[in-house]
């Protein structure tokens, strides 16, 4: 999930903003002595001058107290989620459950705000049974629950005898199914990776190739180091050095040095990951060398932006600032978990094209 900092990234247009708005008054002329050292009525600060001061102070005030408030947040989520991760079984899936279910229900409540009538009480059950599937089975069992979804939801829509909302229903309904439960499925696929992955490959060809039960928990911080580390930068990158905008319609805040910014540190962090375990767990790392390990980690960041873009998507057609407000200075849960929705199953499937690739 999502650490310190929101996706969008402030540019420099901001600081040039606040610069001017605490510009100073004219200076004294030089011949000052011929009006008797009095300021011209043009040299004058203008009350204007005053307001934007003002104004540049209160955004820069309400900018700390928003990043304190990501800090605080921040110091309870981390040790809590690495905890979950190293714990894993029933008490993992249970988190991983209660936060789908939260970011899905804050899903449909952008599309409601658009006018569609999800049908909540089958999407959100489904989103269950799609993490519940994907824990007692794997992600062939979970998309075929996935699939079912839609005829139930066929079927519900029927029901209700309505049409001028039916197919923002029954799409809207489905999306956050897919979007929410398939998607964070797979962190339950990857925390349990050398047993989801045997049913694809030869557990024996596996333990060869250095996988062990531990992997899982490797490759869950690896992914959310890496994709966290790569928000986190982005977002102190753009506002020291941003200068072009990255989606200018999507998220004005968002810009290119910010995402290269990000690409550079989530990169870094998660090679750090990786030496961490390789020094205290290196049974748990040694499944992946360091040169997948740094190609991973770019394109990690790079989906995680893209994730990070999809749901600032979503908000501005649903015209909110954030999905909600659970968590403070951070907003809802799927503000949160955005980029590593994207991240995580790129990154078991990944896992899953390297050992093709190796037994080639």
């Amino acid at each position: 999930m999502s650490g310190l900092a929101e996706g969008p990234t402030e540019t420099s247009e901001e600081s040039d903003q606040v610069a001017s708005g605490l510009e100073l008054p004219n200076p004294v002329p030089a011949d000052s002595r011929d009006t008797g050292g009095r300021v011209s009525p043009g040299d004058a600060p203008t009350g204007t001058d005053g307001a934007d001061a003002d104004e540049a102070e209160a955004r820069k005030a309400a900018r700390r107290k928003d990043l304190l408030s990501r800090l605080a947040t921040a110091a309870v989520l981390i040790p809590f989620v690495l905890w979950t991760i190293a714990q894993g079984g029933l008490f993992y899936l249970a988190v991983v459950m209660g936060i789908g279910l939260l970011a899905q229900q804050e899903f449909y409540g952008l599309i409601a705000d658009k006018g569609a009538s999800p049908i909540r009480s089958i999407g959100l059950g489904f989103g269950a049974a799609v993490i519940l599937m994907a824990h007692f089975g794997n992600e062939y069992h979970a998309m075929l629950l996935m699939t079912a979804s839609l005829l139930f939801l066929m079927v519900a829509q029927l029901r209700k005898n309505e049409i001028q909302e039916a197919m923002a229903s029954i799409s809207g309904t489905f999306f956050g199914v897919f979007y929410v439960g398939w998607l964070i499925s797979h962190a339950v696929l990857l925390r349990k990776f050398e047993v989801a992955a045997a049913a694809h490959y030869d557990p024996a060809l596996l333990v060869t190739l250095n996988f062990s039960p531990g992997s899982g928990i490797f490759f869950m911080v690896y992914t959310l180091v890496t994709v966290v580390g790569c928000d986190v930068g982005a977002y102190f990158a753009g506002r020291a050095w941003g200068r072009r905008k990255l989606a200018p319609e999507i998220s004005p805040n968002k810009s290119v040095e910010g995402a290269l910014g990000g690409i550079i540190t989530g990169g870094l962090l998660g090679l750090s990951t990786k030496l961490v375990f390789d020094v205290f767990w290196p049974d748990w790392s040694a499944a992946i060398p360091w040169s997948v390990a740094l190609g991973f980690a770019f394109i990690l960041c790079v989906v995680g932006i893209i994730g990070d873009l999809v749901e600032s998507l979503l908000k501005r057609d649903a015209e909110v600032k954030d999905t909600g407000a659970l968590l403070p200075g951070m907003g809802g849960v799927l503000d949160r978990i955005d980029a590593p929705l994207l991240g995580l199953p790129t990154m078991y499937y990944l896992l899953l094209g390297y050992i093709y690739f190796q037994t080639a």
